[in-house]
């Protein structure tokens, strides 16, 4: 039976991917949420535990005071985020502290500290949810600037997981950071890119979850810190005019960093 640990389990991709890993048998899921869980009696297998912000330094603690002594996860996959529209001339500091908190500095500790508590071993694989907006070598004039703190953000959590990649492989940990694709999300309706979702070729979560789960399965220390989209280039709007004709990229795709 695997044991999974899903980091932002109350909305959007993060919610997906708690619903397909208890659809799927054997597996005991722990789930965080920022505030209270869920209200009801959750599905065998499920576990919430709440008052978990991963952009503060005790999320670990509060994590492993309800996580007990079940022993490693084999999977880790932080799904957390938040998103701040930003335009130049329109900056905003503390949205972008609080994005940088989330997606880059959160992680780094988090991993950290489950590993000093065993909580992560050898043969656990760790997901780092990050984006397509964060590889440097995707952007390009055709899709123009802005959103700084959003781009910026999901570019150092790319670093991170590089860098925690090569800490953790002696250990015998995985590390992965993964695009899951453009989603029909509150996050992305929110900050207006949902005049966007049929031509950008956005999924519903559940969607995006089952391809990463399939993924994940596939996913070993071979590839530890590398930067994939397990749904390929479809929905990456400058792919064609960096990489090439979509319909000649593979699927699953590495992306540049």
């Amino acid at each position: 039976m695997a044991t999974i640990g899903i980091i932002g389990g109350t909305r959007g991709l993060g919610r997906a991917l708690v619903d397909e890993y208890t659809r799927r048998a054997g597996h005991s899921v722990y789930a965080t949420a920022r505030y209270t869980p869920p209200l009801g009696t959750p599905p065998a297998g499920l576990h919430w535990i709440g008052d978990v912000d991963i952009a503060h330094a005790d999320a670990a603690t509060k994590i492993s005071v309800r996580y007990g002594e079940a022993g490693p996860l084999d999977v880790l996959i932080i799904s957390a985020g938040y998103f701040g529209k930003e335009e130049f001339g329109h900056l905003d500091w503390e949205a972008e502290m609080r994005m940088y908190a989330t997606s880059a500095v959160g992680p780094a500790f988090l991993v950290q500290n489950l590993v000093k508590r065993k909580m992560l071993g050898k043969g656990s694989k760790v997901v780092l949810i990050t984006s397509e907006s964060g590889s440097i070598g995707l952007r390009h004039e055709s899709e123009g600037g802005g959103n700084y703190g959003h781009h910026a953000s999901k570019a150092a959590e790319n670093m991170v997981g590089k860098l925690l990649s090569l800490d953790l492989k002696k250990l015998g940990i995985a590390v992965a950071m993964v695009h899951p694709g453009f989603m029909r999300t509150e996050m992305t309706r929110g900050v207006g890119f949902d005049k966007y979702w049929d031509q950008g070729g956005a999924v519903e979560p559940a969607v995006a979850a089952k391809s990463l789960v399939d993924w994940i399965d596939t996913f070993d220390i071979s590839k530890t810190g590398e930067f994939w989209a397990p749904r390929g280039a479809a929905d990456i709007g400058t792919a064609e005019h960096v990489l090439g004709p979509k319909d000649k990229l593979p699927v699953p795709l590495q992306l540049p960093w």
